[in-house]
């Protein structure tokens, strides 16, 4: 079976592995052994801690095959970005520049910094391992997250951000750093990636471009990246759309990719999830329909896919003991669930 759990310090060998696997661009997963410790560090803390408001708390999940207790993937939210370190976004919004005297009216493009964003909430960090690229298990890994959200309200923004990956090759060259790199850095995407990765932005205050830019100045490979995002991101972009993300104008200020955002509240699973006490009878569960599920733990937090029955009358939702002790559950205790896929 599947599981979703809180990620735990003898996963770093592997979580090392994805960070390489998942390669340049990446920007949350460096491959760096401190930073990869401490991300694990600052997790097991955020699923121990008791919150009343959402702060400096990250947490990272890890996808594990529990029948050959290899973790095929990783996903995380942070639940207030830009509180200790400045949080940066290229806003795309137009100009207007008119005559009335000699009829000219033409409208522009520009790129502004900003830090809106500071305090919102941010899904980060989601990655499947190419054995695992199969059934639900992608849009399990990124749905769970919606689930613990809605569970846990009070750790979290209402507003919801995810940056998506933009357009680099293979070789790292992204098409909106190179102009970027030729008339202000001086360094090539990889670096900044990496610098940014490991908490080290102060040189984006201190060399970024502090007035707008306006687009028609880029080169048109830089032109024609905004807000394009990278192949293998397509597929996250589209489930986030179908949940109600959507883009603003605001843009990475590396790779120009899209962030997308939604309130916490009309995400689609989270608006479409139930909780209910349980009630354990492998013989009742006849249901065809498989959910994602969640305990309503933190610290144990669990999530599975499986079948139940929703017991209308008596409120409660029928589960087998095998996905009971993968929750690590009891009768009468709570789960939170929604369904795996939606009717269009």
């Amino acid at each position: 079976m599947i599981i979703i759990r809180p990620i735990k310090h003898s996963d770093y060998a592997v979580l090392h592995e994805i960070a390489v696997e998942s390669g340049i661009g990446f920007t949350s997963l460096p491959v760096n052994e401190d930073l990869l410790r401490s991300k694990i560090t600052d997790s097991e803390a955020a699923f121990t801690t008791h919150i009343k408001q959402p702060g400096n708390e990250s947490y990272l999940f890890v996808m594990e095959d529990t029948d050959t207790g290899q973790v095929v993937g990783t996903s995380g939210i942070a639940s207030s970005v830009g509180l200790e370190d400045a949080f940066y976004h290229y806003h795309l919004s137009k100009v207007v520049h008119a005559s009335r005297e000699l009829d000219i009216y033409n409208t522009a493009e520009i790129l502004t910094l900003c830090n809106d964003y500071t305090g919102v909430s941010e899904i980060c960090t989601l990655f499947l391992r190419e054995t695992a690229r199969r059934g639900n298990c992608g849009r399990f890994l990124s749905k769970v997250r919606f689930l613990f959200m809605m569970e846990h309200k009070d750790r979290f923004a209402e507003t919801v951000i995810a940056e998506m990956r933009g357009i680099s090759d293979e070789n790292g060259k992204s098409p909106f750093w190179q102009w970027l790199e030729e008339h202000f850095f001086s360094m090539d995407f990889p670096t900044a990636d990496y610098l940014t990765g490991i908490g080290q932005k102060q040189f984006i205050a201190e060399l970024m471009p502090k007035y707008p830019i306006y687009v028609s100045l880029l080169s048109k490979e830089a032109q024609m990246v905004i807000g394009k995002v990278h192949d293998k991101t397509k597929p996250a972009l589209r489930l986030l759309e179908s949940e109600g993300f959507s883009c603003r104008g605001y843009v990475d200020i590396f790779d120009a990719g899209p962030t997308v955002e939604a309130n916490l509240t009309h995400i689609r699973t989270a608006q479409a999830s139930r909780k209910l006490a349980i009630k354990i009878d492998d013989q009742a569960v006849k249901s065809s329909t498989e959910y994602f599920v969640i305990n309503t733990k933190i610290a144990e937090f669990r999530a599975i896919a499986t079948s139940l029955n929703i017991d209308e009358t008596n409120e409660l939702a029928i589960i087998t003991q095998a996905a009971a002790d993968q929750l690590g559950i009891q009768d009468g205790e709570f789960i939170r669930f929604a369904p795996t896929t939606f009717k269009v």
